[in-house]
C-alpha cells in the first residue's frame, strides 16, 4: 500500500500507509496523546479518530481542550445517548434526527404517548447508567441498499427516509454507542464514558412537524445542554435563570407596558406606562438626529405595487409583505397596495421632487417609520420579534468619496447613543452578497469595497458575515452586548448602488452632468419596539430613571398625611417628573412590595412627621436604607436626575 504523508500544526510531515487512522498517527505521535484524542481535524474537516485518511492531508489531533471540536462531540455522543435510553425505556419509540445545537442538541421522537417532566427524569438516569458503562463506539460505512433493508428490518421508517436522502457520493455511515445504533455523519467519541455525566441536563419537549412540513407528522423534540465540566453546565444554568427573571413579556406584564391579543398578531398594544417610555425614547433620538444634521420627513404607509416592481421589493421581498387590493373609482381593475415593509423608496421619491446638486449632499433624510412585515406566527416573540413596528431610519444621499465620512460619522453617534442607553460595546459585521440579489457583480464590487474602506478607517476588528447582506447592497451589522453577556443585532449602516439606479435618482455634479447618489441605509435602535425590549431585558425592568415610565410613587402611610400626599405629587408634576400618588388604605411595606415589583426607581413614604416637617422619607428601588429628606432638595435632586444624557 502507498505511503501518504501528513503534515502535523507544527509544520513537519510524517508518512503513513494510506489508510492510517488518526487514532494511529496520535498514538504514533504519543502515548500520552493517543490517551487524550478525541477527535482530528483534517484538511479542514472534523475527522472521526477511527476514519481512515486515503491521501496527503494537514492533520491536527484535539483533545478536550479544544474547546470547539470538544463541545461538539460531546453535544452529539449526549444527542445519541439520549435516543439510545428513550429506547430503552420505550422500545416502541421510533426516531428521527438528532443534531446538535447552540450550548447542546434536540432529537424528535415519534411516540403516541407525550413526553412529562418525570420522564425527563428517568431519560437522565439512564443517559447516566450509559455513560457510566463506557460501552464503545464503532463506525462502519454501509451500501444504500444495505442500510435500508436493516432499517425496514428493523422498523424505522424515518431512517429510510433519511437513508434515501443522503447524496450519492457522500458514505452511508453508521455509528453504534455499545449495541445501539443510529445514522450518523458523525465524528463521535471513542466511549460512553468520554461524556461528563454530570455536565448535561434535559430542558425542555416541543412539537415539530417531520422535516418541518405541516402535512408529515408530528413528533416530540426534547432539548438538552450539554457542557465539558459541570461547573459550565451550572453558570449556564444559572445565566437561564437570570434571562427568565429579565424576560420583557413578563416584566411588561408587572409594569402594565404593553400586551398583544390574537386579533392583531404580532402588533403591539402598548399601555400608559409603555408608550411613555416609547415616547422618551423617541424625543430623545430626535433630537440626537436633528443634532447631527438629518432632516425628518413623513412617508405614506400604503403605497401601489408598482413602486414596490420598480425598487425590487416586489419580487424579492413579497412573502413579507402585507398586501391589499380595493376597486379604484372607474378602473378596470382592482389596485393593489402594499404596506410599506421598509421606508426607503419612499425616502428616494422625497430625494426626487426638484433637483439635487453636488452642493446638496450628504443629503440625511430621517424618518420614524412605521413598517409591516409578515413574520410567521410561530416566529413572533413579544417585542423582539413583531408584524408592526417602527424603525429609527434614515437614508443619507451622498457621493462615493463621502461614504467613508458618513459612515465613521454614524459609528460614532451610535456609539454616543448605545453608551447613553447603557451599552458599553458592541461589535461589528461586514454582511457580503446574498444568493438573492438586485444589481451587477461590478456594482456590488464597488459596493462592498467602499464599505470595508470605510469601516477600516474608523476601527479594524470587524468579521464578516458571508452572504447576509440586504439583496440591493452590502451592510454593517452592529451587535450590542447586554449585562448578562447576550449579543443583540441593532444598528445597520448599508451601501446601496442599486436602489438609486432602479428609482433614477440623480444629482447634478460640479462638471453639470447628471450623476447617480449613493443610498446609505442605516438605523441604530434598528426598532423601537425591538430595542425596548432589549432595554427592558438589560436593566431588568429598572430602566433609568430619565427613562422610567413611573419615576416617582408618592406614598401615604396614614390617612392624615393624603393632602400632603397630594402637594408633594403635583410639585413633582410641576417640575416634569412622572409621579403618582398611592392613597389606598394599605400599609406601607404592601405599597413598597407592589411598586418595586412594578420597578418604580423611587417611592417616598409620607406619614405623621414627614407632614409636620415638610421632609420624605426616600427608599430608591433595590435598597433596603430610606433616607429623610426635605423636600425641596428632594425635588431639585430628582429634576436634574430625570435630564436625558444628551441634555446633561
Amino acid at each position: 500500500m502507498a505511503d501518504i504523508s501528513l503534515t502535523l500544526p507544527d509544520g513537519n510531515s510524517r508518512s503513513y500507509p494510506a489508510g492510517v487512522t488518526a487514532a494511529e498517527v496520535a498514538a504514533d505521535i504519543s502515548p500520552s496523546l493517543a490517551k487524550k484524542a478525541i477527535s482530528a481535524t483534517v484538511d479542514g474537516t472534523h475527522w472521526d479518530l477511527a476514519w481512515p485518511i486515503g491521501s496527503d492531508a494537514a492533520i491536527a489531533i484535539h483533545t478536550m481542550k479544544d474547546d470547539a471540536q470538544a463541545l461538539e462531540l460531546i453535544r452529539h455522543d449526549f444527542a445519541h445517548v439520549m435516543a439510545r435510553a428513550v429506547q430503552e425505556i420505550w422500545p416502541d419509540v421510533k426516531v428521527t434526527i438528532g443534531p446538535v445545537i447552540d450550548k447542546g442538541w434536540y432529537y424528535d421522537f415519534d411516540r403516541a404517548e407525550p413526553f412529562t417532566p418525570d420522564d425527563l427524569g428517568r431519560i437522565e438516569a439512564r443517559m447516566k447508567e450509559i455513560i457510566n458503562a463506557r460501552d464503545p463506539v464503532r463506525t462502519e460505512v454501509w451500501d444504500r441498499a444495505r442500510a435500508i433493508a436493516h432499517y425496514e428490518a428493523s422498523g424505522e421508517p424515518y431512517k429510510v427516509e433519511l437513508v434515501g436522502m443522503i447524496p450519492e457520493d457522500q458514505p452511508i455511515r453508521m455509528y453504534w454507542h455499545g449495541d445501539w445504533q443510529d445514522l450518523c455523519r458523525g465524528p463521535h467519541l471513542q466511549h460512553t464514558g468520554q461524556l461528563p455525566a454530570d455536565a448535561f441536563k434535559l430542558m425542555s419537549v416541543a412539537a415539530a412537524y417531520w422535516r418541518g412540513d405541516n402535512t408529515r407528522p408530528m413528533l416530540q423534540r426534547i432539548y438538552g445542554v450539554g457542557f465539558r465540566n459541570r461547573d459550565d453546565l451550572k453558570a449556564h444554568l444559572n445565566f437561564l435563570e437570570e434571562a427568565e427573571k429579565r424576560d420583557h413579556r413578563r416584566l411588561g406584564r408587572e409594569m402594565e407596558l404593553f400586551h398583544f391579543q390574537e386579533e392583531a398578531p404580532g402588533m403591539v398594544f402598548w399601555h400608559p406606562n409603555g408608550w411613555s417610555i416609547y415616547r422618551e425614547l423617541e424625543d430623545y433620538m430626535r433630537r440626537r438626529l436633528d443634532a447631527a444634521g438629518y432632516r425628518e420627513i413623513r412617508t405614506p404607509q400604503v403605497i401601489d405595487r408598482k413602486l414596490w416592481e420598480k425598487s425590487g421589493h416586489w419580487d424579492k421581498y413579497r412573502e413579507n409583505m402585507f398586501t391589499t387590493e380595493i376597486d379604484e373609482e372607474h378602473a378596470n381593475e382592482k389596485r393593489t397596495n402594499a404596506l410599506k415593509p421598509m421606508n426607503c423608496p419612499g425616502h428616494v421619491q422625497i430625494f426626487n421632487q426638484g433637483l439635487k446638486s453636488y452642493r446638496d449632499l450628504p443629503l440625511r433624510l430621517a424618518e420614524f417609520g412605521s413598517c409591516h412585515r409578515y413574520e410567521a406566527h410561530g416566529a413572533l416573540h413579544g417585542l423582539m420579534r413583531v408584524r408592526g413596528f417602527t424603525q429609527d431610519d434614515a437614508h443619507i444621499f451622498c457621493t462615493e468619496d463621502q461614504i467613508e465620512s458618513e459612515c465613521a460619522a454614524f459609528i460614532a453617534l451610535l456609539s454616543d447613543i448605545y453608551r447613553d442607553a447603557g451599552f458599553a460595546s458592541f461589535d461589528i459585521k461586514l454582511s457580503t452578497r446574498p444568493e438573492t440579489r438586485v444589481g451587477s457583480d461590478e456594482i456590488w464590487d464597488k459596493a462592498e469595497e467602499a464599505l470595508e474602506k470605510a469601516i477600516l478607517s474608523v476601527r479594524n476588528d470587524y468579521e464578516i458575515d458571508p452572504g447576509e447582506g440586504a439583496f440591493y447592497g452590502p451592510k454593517l451589522d452592529f451587535k450590542l452586548t447586554d449585562a448578562i453577556g447576550r449579543e443583540w443585532q441593532c444598528g445597520t449602516f448599508q451601501a446601496d448602488f442599486n436602489l438609486p439606479e432602479r428609482l433614477d435618482a440623480t444629482y447634478i455634479g460640479a462638471d453639470g452632468e447628471k450623476h447617480r447618489p449613493v443610498m446609505l441605509h442605516r438605523a441604530i435602535l434598528g426598532s423601537f419596539e425591538r430595542f425596548i425590549g432589549i432595554m427592558i431585558e438589560n436593566y431588568a425592568g429598572k430602566l433609568p430613571f430619565w427613562l422610567a415610565p413611573r419615576q416617582v410613587v408618592v406614598a401615604s402611610i396614614i390617612s392624615e398625611a393624603d393632602d400632603y400626599v397630594a402637594e408633594v405629587t403635583q410639585a413633582l408634576t410641576a417640575r416634569g417628573l412622572r409621579a403618582e400618588a398611592d392613597i389606598r388604605n394599605e400599609k406601607i411595606n404592601y405599597k413598597v412590595r407592589e411598586h418595586s415589583v412594578g420597578k418604580v426607581p423611587v417611592i417616598l413614604a409620607i406619614g405623621r412627621q414627614e407632614v409636620e416637617n415638610r421632609t420624605v422619607t426616600l427608599r430608591r428601588l433595590g435598597e433596603k436604607q430610606t433616607e429623610v429628606l426635605p423636600l425641596d432638595q428632594v425635588i431639585a435632586d430628582l429634576v436634574a436626575e430625570a435630564v436625558p444624557p444628551d441634555l446633561r
